[in-house]
């Protein structure tokens, strides 16, 4: 089994989890997601099956979320699912927050939450939060593309907005960030992940729509499908030699040190890197 699964992770679960079910009704341990959505967030989950887990680095990786904010309060998770920490008496409009967003809009300086995967010294930064342990924590520059509002709603004092941004980005810090800014606290309460590269909500599975192996094969993406990147048709002979890794002519009119993806039979064979007039062979999948 080869491709993409587009998947619709609900609440209240992890993507490992998410892995952990696909892995068991497909009995293929070579599965991998391609970027985590906390448990309290749903929404786009790609899926990678066998050897296409070895395409994630060819994949887009900006994001598209829509985000519930509520001020008024910071937890120490930055979301829904941490202990509040503070509260806060003012009050804030639509415009108070119309006016500032703007300021988050292009490359920004984030600081990640301390509950995150990220890892400090090889250790996670939730392990240093658990035991009460400090730890420099060193700030991120992450692009933020897109930052509408959608709606507002003034007597719950919570914001729905719309976020395009860049991998790495926490939406979480994001949220904490603009209450500090408009100096009445926030933590984010909802996320729905709509986008994640080519991949959108409107082409989504449930999971439980998938209760065999042959489910999940029926709903597998062609990764030619998906990856945005130039083709090129080998030739039995070019097959022959991409087979044991070897180089071949570049014939095609694609640009110097693109990646270019190489077909056999209508399916992916192998990836390769073109240098001058050649094509490096960089991962070799053979006849899927």
């Amino acid at each position: 089994m080869f491709g993409f699964l587009n998947i619709y992770k609900p609440k209240g679960i992890t993507s490992h989890d998410v892995v952990s079910i696909l892995r068991k009704i497909t009995k293929i341990k070579q599965i991998g997601h391609t970027g985590t959505l906390d448990p309290f967030a749903q929404g786009v989950l790609p899926i990678c099956i066998g050897k296409a887990t070895r395409l994630i680095e060819y994949l887009q990786d900006d994001k598209e979320y829509i985000a519930q904010i509520q001020f008024g309060q910071n937890t120490d998770t930055y979301d829904i699912d941490g202990k509040v920490t503070e509260n806060f008496d003012k009050k804030i409009t639509a415009d108070d927050l119309k006016n500032i967003l703007p300021e988050f809009i292009g490359e920004i300086s984030q600081l990640p939450p301390i509950y995150s995967a990220i890892k400090v010294n090889g250790k996670k930064l939730y392990d240093y939060a658990r035991k009460g342990e400090s730890v420099e924590i060193k700030p991120r520059k992450v692009t933020i593309s897109k930052l509408e509002l959608l709606d507002f709603d003034i007597d719950k004092q919570t914001a729905k907005i719309i976020v395009g941004c860049s991998k790495g980005t926490y939406i979480r810090s994001l949220a904490f960030d603009i209450g500090k800014k408009l100096g009445c606290g926030a933590f984010l309460s909802e996320l729905t992940r709509t986008k994640a590269g080519t991949f959108n909500i409107e082409n989504t599975v449930s999971l439980e729509n998938l209760k065999a192996k042959e489910d999940v094969k029926n709903k597998l993406i062609n990764p030619i499908d998906i990856l945005n990147l130039p083709i090129k048709e080998l030739s039995e002979n070019e097959k022959e030699k991409v087979s044991h890794g070897m180089s071949i002519q570049n014939t095609t009119n694609i640009g110097d040190l693109d990646i270019v993806i190489l077909i056999y039979s209508g399916n992916i064979y192998a990836v390769g890197e073109i240098e001058s007039n050649m094509i490096i062979v960089r991962k070799v999948f053979g006849e899927l």
